[in-house]
């Protein structure tokens, strides 16, 4: 198994980041529209995730920031902020390596 997907599954291990990649799933249907950026197009705001997990910024921060790193979301500068979308050819490939493993 690769080191990018052993570092995804590292980075599922936990409710919240599990939480956010379902969320990001269907943008719309679970975040208020954004002043900048499109939901589906450029990914949420970092700071609407952290409302929605109901932790501060940081934390959310911190989440989003494993989960880019193991390269499951795809993270975005508008302006000051960091929009999140999720990497749906990477989520592809885990499932179907997981599918052949198990």
């Amino acid at each position: 198994m690769s080191m990018e997907i052993l570092s995804a599954i590292r980075a599922l291990d936990s409710k919240p980041r599990l939480q956010i990649l379902a969320w990001l799933k269907n943008p719309r249907k679970h975040f208020p529209p954004q002043v900048d950026g499109d939901l589906v197009e450029d990914g949420v705001c970092g700071v609407l995730i952290a409302r929605k997990l109901r932790v501060s910024q940081p934390t959310a921060s911190e989440h989003l920031k494993i989960l880019a790193r193991a390269g499951l979301l795809r993270p975005k500068r508008i302006k000051q902020w960091t929009f999140y979308k999720r990497n749906e050819s990477l989520i592809k490939k885990m499932k179907c390596l997981i599918s052949v493993q198990v």
